[in-house]
């Protein structure tokens, strides 16, 4: 069995508080049925039941039970004969009594001597990998966003989350909120699994004109229903408090599949002008199907788009649909984005996107025969935008992991986090349009001290031993390159125990790369240690910034022409940066690091 890696912290309630706030003392007791029920009976419940966590283990059907139909088992890891982590599980609050049901762990297990009442619950970082500007969760699982939307001056950030371990499962939209895109407010779940099946990814609207019937600038939420009774189901709920909490729509589903679809998931929904109706896109197997209505909860069939366009080596997923400018033209055109799993183009998950035009009914790609690709990593995926944005501008957000390693990640407090918010537009070049995904505009304000500012020539090598005075992993780099004749163009970013990542541009190939294959921990994957790769155009200056944050690597080229999200996972910080030529010789006109 695995080792424990840390446990989380429960203070218990004092005595004296306990007195102030609960005149009996809570108590909790076990009547185990065989091994395969529990009836746990408590007393004068406590805020939480803390539940003790061992990822090898199969999951348990914990319930508490109300005597409701809408009562909905989750599935929980409890340990068997280790524990690594704990989990809160909420409890009613004023009641004198509360049954919860566990099922399929068996009577013997360790989890019984470590299930704990407790009103608080601690989730100060204890993993060393946690980012520090890049959004995660407070613990549990998290995967695609979902729900983005922004309102009253505050960028919502719904997501897949389990709030119940550090893998896939019970899927709730969790909930954080932010003013700036970089401090974020964690908030409880806003939609909770319940019996019609998992929360699975969709989008949130502002209804302004009141269409749904819930009042002038409701939140509407559009969700997919997954289960196995049910398959999966596109449902909608509503908010009137900010979106803190949702009431889901008492005739869902409001959309079903036609007969025989299994793949049939993740709304995006939003306003068209021209036609003066509400859009909805499904991802539906290798395709998106295109949906229209007035009312928000009747919707038509308009059309469906993907046969022969783009890559088609797994099912496509959280589809968006936006109108973007092209630089330096007075011209918008359309963006599809698709997300893919597998079928990326260094396995795995990826983000591909289609751009043409859109009259309200119909996608047309005006390049069938390209696929073009928003981000060159192994790790950016479910990538959506933000509805409502402010300033008219489209802020994409993206998972930063890949299917083929997710759950194995060395992390367990939390899995997963975001990657930086990007503003997006489009450019031409040779004639073709493609998508520039910029780091936002706020994360300048990250910048702390300059700590480091150079201009040098590479011959060979050039070493710079520090990077800066205090290494904790949480950086970011600018530099602009001035190429000679070079045919490599390259750098390391090491450390003290012999781990690097190698990044360079192949000039003669044209394409700038990502090894992170010594970059650390690599060995709970074998699709993890690999070069990635993006197509660059012939420039003599090339300016990059890199975003660093223990644990990701975030590459900008040319304000976002290409970008590149990895994963690392490295023993230490990369605290040194040796540069490189190959083939003849470049110089570094600009180098500075920021804390």
């Amino acid at each position: 069995m695995k080792k424990n890696f840390y446990h989380l912290t429960m203070a218990l309630t004092t005595a004296a508080a306990l007195a102030a706030c609960q005149p009996q003392k809570s108590a909790i007791s076990f009547e185990h049925q065989g091994d395969t029920l529990t009836i746990v009976h408590i007393t004068n419940p406590t805020k939480y039941l803390i539940l003790p966590i061992q990822e090898s283990c199969n999951e348990g059907k914990v319930k508490l039970v109300t005597g409701s139909p809408a009562d909905m088992a989750m599935d929980v890891r409890l340990a068997v004969d280790s524990v690594e982590y704990y989990v809160p599980f909420a409890l009613p609050q004023g009641a004198k009594e509360a049954t919860l049901t566990i099922g399929r762990v068996a009577a013997d297990a360790i989890c019984w001597d470590s299930i704990q009442l407790a009103d608080t619950f601690n989730t100060a970082n204890t993993d060393y990998y946690r980012p520090v500007y890049h959004h995660t969760p407070l613990y549990g699982w998290m995967n695609d966003a979902n729900g983005l939307v922004y309102k009253d001056g505050e960028y919502h950030l719904y997501f897949q989350y389990n709030p119940y371990g550090s893998k896939w499962g019970n899927m709730h939209w969790g909930h954080s909120v932010s003013k700036d895109l970089i401090h974020w407010d964690h908030l409880d779940p806003a939609i909770a699994r319940d019996t019609l099946g998992h929360i699975f990814s969709g989008s949130t609207v502002i209804d302004k004109n009141n269409s749904a019937g819930y009042g002038k600038d409701a939140m509407i939420a559009f969700y997919t229903s997954a289960s196995d009774e049910h398959g999966q189901i596109q449902c909608m709920a509503y908010s009137t408090d900010n979106g803190r909490t949702y009431t889901k729509y008492e005739k869902n589903p409001i959309l079903t599949p036609f007969d025989g679809l299994k793949d049939f998931r993740d709304p995006k929904v939003f306003w068209h002008d021209a036609t003066d109706k509400w859009i909805m896109i499904l991802a539906v197997g290798q395709e998106m199907q295109i949906y229209s209505s007035a009312n928000l909860k009747d919707w038509a069939y308009e059309s469906s788009f993907g046969e022969g366009q783009g890559a088609h080596g797994g099912v496509w997923e959280c589809p968006d649909l936006i109108e973007l400018p092209i630089e330096g033209t007075e011209l918008k055109k359309w963006v599809l984005i698709c997300n893919i799993n597998p079928g990326g183009p260094f396995g795995g998950s990826a983000t591909q996107y289609f751009v043409g035009t859109f009259d309200g009914k119909r996608f047309v790609n005006e390049s069938p025969k390209a696929t073009k690709w928003m981000d060159w990593g192994k790790d950016h995926y479910a990538t959506v935008t933000w509805s409502n944005a402010p300033e008219g501008r489209h802020i994409a957000l993206a998972w930063m992991s890949n299917w083929q390693y997710a759950n194995n990640v060395p992390t367990t407090q939390y899995r997963s986090g975001n990657s930086i918010p990007r503003d997006l537009s489009l450019y031409t070049s040779a004639g073709e349009t493609y998508l520039k995904s910029s780091p936002a505009k706020e994360l300048l304000k990250l910048r702390g001290k300059e700590e480091k500012k150079h201009s040098f020539k590479v011959d060979r090598t050039y070493n710079l031993d520090k990077l800066l005075s205090d290494n904790t992993g949480t950086y970011e780099i600018e530099m602009t390159i001035k190429n000679r004749n070079a045919e490599i163009v390259g750098f390391q970013l090491f450390n003290s125990k012999g781990e690097e990542v190698d990044i360079y541009y192949n000039l003669v190939e044209k394409k700038f790369a990502m090894d992170r294959s010594k970059s650390g921990i690599v060995s709970f994957s074998q699709d993890f240690p690999i070069v990635t790769f993006a197509p660059i155009e012939d420039n003599s200056e090339m300016t990059l910034r890199l975003f660093i944050d223990k644990s990701s690597i975030e590459a900008f080229g040319d304000d976002g022409r290409f970008a590149m999200t990895n994963l690392v996972f490295p023993s230490e910080p990369y605290n040194r940066i040796s540069f490189y030529a190959k083939g003849g010789s470049y110089t570094v006109s600009s180098f500075k690091v920021y804390k």
